[in-house]
C-alpha cells in the first residue's frame, strides 16, 4: 500500500515537472509571437532543469509530494500556487543573473508561472472529475439518495458518498429552500427544488432515501422533512450536529435516523470557556444528585474544567457506579469522591461540607415525579425543601463561593406540589444569598431528552411493547432540551448569575406531545396508536418559563435571561409538619408560594423591593397607621 502511495506521489510530481516545461515553451513562443525560428531551444532548456528541481523541492515543502492535502481540494490548491509562486520568482531571479543573453525573456518566465500554475490545477480538476465519474458508475446499484441542504454539510455529504467505498448510498439530486441556490451544481449533483418538490424528485430519479445536510437544522424542519419523505415513500436519514462530529468531518458511517433530540430541535450553545474555567478550575467542587441524570452529565462535563477535586453526593449507589464508570472506565466504588449521603441527613450533609470545604456546589438532588409528589406531598417537603435547606446551611458554613440550585420551569406558575417544592427552594436560595458571602442562584429549565422517566423514555418502553403511546392531551405542550445543552448552560449560568436570581434557559419553541408521539410511532410502524388519558393532577396544558408577575431581563449570555426571586427567611420552613394530612400538607405549600408571589407582584408593581421581607412591611404599616390613629 505504502509503495503504491509513492508511485503515485511520483507519477503527480513528473507531471507537474512536464506541465513546467510545457509552460516555459509555450510562454516563450507567445512571447515571440509564435515564431518558431526565433526560438533559441538550447538557451531555453538551461532553465528546464532548475524548473523541475525547484518544482520538486517546494512541492515537497508545502505537502504536494507528501499526501498532506485530499487531491483537488482548495488547501492542495493553496499550496500548488505557493510552490509555483516561490518557483516562478526563483527562475526569474535565475533568468536575470545570466550575463549576455538570458535564457528566456522575463516576461516568458513569468508567463510561465501562470501557466504552469493552471496547467498543474487543471490537471489536478480532470483527474478528480475522472475519478468521481468512475464511481458514479461503480456505484450505480447503490440506493439513490436526495441531499437536502446545499450548503458545507451538503458537499461534504455528497463527498463522503463518492469517495467512501463502503457507502450505500449514491447522490443524485439536491434540495434547497434558498432560491440563490437553484441551479447550483456540487460534484455533479444539481440542485433541482426545495423541500416542496420531494416527491417529484423522488420519483424522477428513483430515490428510495432523503438524507438532511443541515447540521444546524432546528427541530421544526427535521420534523417537517421527515413527514415529506416518509409521505415519499423515503427512508431518511440526517448528518449529525457539528458537536456530534469528530473533526467537523462527514463520514458515511455518521449518517443516521433522526433521534429524538432531531426531532425537538436542536440549540446551538456558545459557552464563554474562561469565564467558565475562573470559577471552576483548581477548586473544590460538589454535585449532589450526581448519580442522576442531570447530576452525572454535570460531573462528566466540569470534570473537563479541571477542577481540583470534585466530589459526587447520591443517595444512588447504583447512580454513583454509574457515573463513576463513565467518567473513570472503572467503578470500583473505592474513591473518595463518591459520597453515599441522603441530603435529608442534615448532620451528614454539614459535617461532609465542613470536612472538604467546597468552593462550588450544584444542587441537582430532588425528587422530580410530579404525580407521585401530587400524591405523597410531605415527601417533596422533606427531600426537595428540607434537603435543599439542609445543603444551603452546609454551604454557608463552609463558606462557598457558588451555589447553584437546579430548579424547574414547574416553578414558574406553580400549580404542582412539584412546582411549589422548586419555587420555595428558590426562595430559600435568594435567602442565603442576601445573608452569606458568595454566589446563591438558581437555574430552571422545562424537560430534559434523555433523561430518566422522561416522557421520550416512556414512549420508547411503549413501542417496545408494540404501544399504545400514551398521551395526557392533545393540545399538552412542553420545552426540551438535551442534557449536554442544558447542562452547557447550567455551567455557565453559574459564572454569569448574581445573588438571588433564577437564570431561566432558552428552551426555544415548546412542543406538542402529540406530535413527538406521533414521529416516535411513524419510525416504527404506523399502526401504532395514541391513546388520550388526560391531564393529572397538577399537570398544566402549556409550562411557562416565568411567573406571570416576573420582568425577565437579559444575561450576559444570549440563552439566558434572569428573574428576582424573592427570599424566604428559612426558619419559616425549619419546622414545618411533613406528618399531617394530605390536605394539611398541600396547604402549608400553596401558603408559602402565595407569599412568595405575592413579593413578586408587589415588586413588579414598584411598591416594595424584591428583596424586603413583605410580612415586616406590612407589620410596619400597621403599627404607623395605629400611631395616626392616637
Amino acid at each position: 500500500m505504502e509503495k503504491l502511495r509513492t508511485s503515485k506521489r511520483l507519477a503527480r510530481m513528473s507531471a507537474d515537472c512536464l506541465v513546467w516545461v510545457v509552460a516555459l515553451y509555450f510562454a516563450s513562443l507567445l512571447r515571440l509571437d509564435f515564431d518558431i525560428s526565433r526560438v533559441d531551444s538550447f538557451n531555453l532548456a538551461i532553465l528546464f532543469v532548475p524548473a523541475i528541481l525547484l518544482q520538486a523541492a517546494t512541492g515537497y515543502w508545502t505537502g504536494l509530494y507528501r499526501g498532506w492535502w485530499v487531491n483537488g481540494s482548495f488547501e492542495e490548491v493553496a499550496a500548488l500556487a505557493r510552490s509555483t509562486a516561490i518557483s516562478t520568482l526563483a527562475l526569474v531571479a535565475l533568468d536575470l543573473g545570466f550575463l549576455g543573453d538570458r535564457p528566456a525573456p522575463m516576461s516568458a518566465v513569468v508567463g510561465a508561472g501562470i501557466m504552469a500554475f493552471v496547467g498543474m490545477g487543471g490537471a489536478r480538476y480532470l483527474a478528480r472529475q475522472l475519478l468521481e465519474q468512475q464511481r458514479r458508475s461503480m456505484n450505480r446499484d447503490r440506493e439513490r439518495a436526495i441531499i437536502f441542504g446545499a450548503g458545507d454539510g451538503g458537499e461534504r455529504t455528497i463527498r463522503a458518498m463518492l469517495f467512501d467505498s463502503d457507502s450505500p448510498f449514491v447522490p443524485v439530486a439536491l434540495l434547497d429552500d434558498d432560491p440563490r441556490k437553484r441551479n447550483l451544481t456540487i460534484r455533479g449533483v444539481r440542485v433541482l427544488g426545495d423541500r416542496g418538490d420531494i416527491a417529484e424528485i423522488a420519483a424522477q430519479f428513483g430515490a428510495k432515501a432523503l438524507v438532511m445536510a443541515v447540521p444546524t437544522g432546528d427541530g421544526a424542519l427535521v420534523r417537517e422533512l421527515t413527514k415529506e419523505a416518509r409521505a415519499a415513500g423515503l427512508t431518511v436519514r440526517v448528518v449529525p450536529s457539528v458537536r456530534e462530529l469528530f473533526g467537523g468531518e462527514v463520514h458515511v458511517g455518521d449518517l443516521r435516523e433522526p433521534t429524538e433530540a432531531d426531532l425537538l430541535g436542536r440549540h446551538k450553545v456558545e459557552t464563554d470557556l474562561q469565564s467558565v474555567s475562573d470559577y471552576i478550575r483548581g477548586k473544590t467542587v460538589v454535585v449532589t444528585g450526581a448519580g442522576g441524570s442531570i447530576g452525572s452529565e454535570l460531573c462528566r462535563q466540569l470534570s473537563a474544567f479541571s477542577p481540583g477535586r470534585l466530589v459526587m453526593v447520591d443517595r444512588d449507589e447504583s447512580g454513583l457506579h454509574g457515573v463513576q464508570l463513565s467518567l473513570e472506565g472503572r467503578a470500583l466504588l473505592d474513591s473518595d469522591s463518591l459520597i453515599l449521603l441522603d441530603i435529608r441527613d442534615r448532620t451528614r450533609v454539614a459535617r461532609l461540607f465542613a470536612e472538604i470545604k467546597p468552593d462550588v456546589v450544584f444542587h441537582a438532588a430532588a425528587l422530580k415525579h410530579l404525580p407521585l409528589l401530587q400524591s405523597h406531598p410531605s415527601e417533596a417537603l422533606k427531600s426537595n425543601v428540607w434537603g435543599t435547606l439542609s445543603v444551603l446551611d452546609a454551604a454557608a458554613g463552609a463558606g462557598v463561593s457558588n451555589f447553584v440550585n437546579i430548579s424547574t420551569d414547574k416553578a414558574a406558575n406553580a400549580a404542582s406540589v412539584l412546582g411549589y417544592s422548586k419555587r420555595i427552594a428558590e426562595a430559600l436560595t435568594s435567602s442565603f444569598g442576601q445573608r452569606h458571602p458568595g454566589r446563591y442562584l438558581s437555574v430552571r429549565f422545562g424537560n430534559v431528552l434523555g433523561s430518566r422517566g422522561s416522557v421520550l423514555t416512556t414512549f420508547r418502553a411503549q413501542l417496545d411493547q408494540g404501544g399504545p403511546l400514551t398521551v395526557t392531551h392533545p393540545e399538552v405542550t412542553r420545552y426540551f432540551m438535551t442534557i449536554e445543552e442544558a447542562v452547557q448552560l447550567v455551567i455557565q449560568a453559574g459564572a454569569i448569575g448574581g445573588d438571588g436570581h433564577a437564570l431561566v434557559l432558552d428552551m426555544g419553541e415548546p412542543v406538542k406531545i402529540y406530535d413527538v408521539a406521533r414521529q416516535m410511532a411513524n419510525a416504527r410502524a404506523s399502526d401504532i396508536a395514541i391513546e388520550f388519558t388526560g391531564l393529572r393532577p397538577g399537570e398544566k396544558l402549556h409550562e411557562d418559563l416565568f411567573c406571570s408577575e416576573e420582568t425577565p431581563t437579559r444575561s450576559a449570555h444570549e440563552l439566558i435571561r434572569y428573574v428576582d426571586v424573592p427570599p424566604l427567611d428559612p426558619d419559616e420552613v425549619r419546622h414545618l409538619d411533613p406528618t399531617g394530612t394530605h390536605a394539611e400538607v398541600m396547604d402549608i405549600f400553596t401558603t408559602l408560594v402565595f407569599d412568595i408571589d405575592r413579593r413578586t407582584q408587589a415588586a413588579a408593581f414598584g411598591a416594595i423591593p424584591v428583596g424586603v421581607d413583605l410580612i415586616q412591611v406590612e407589620f410596619e404599616n400597621n403599627l404607623e397607621g395605629n400611631a395616626a390613629n392616637l
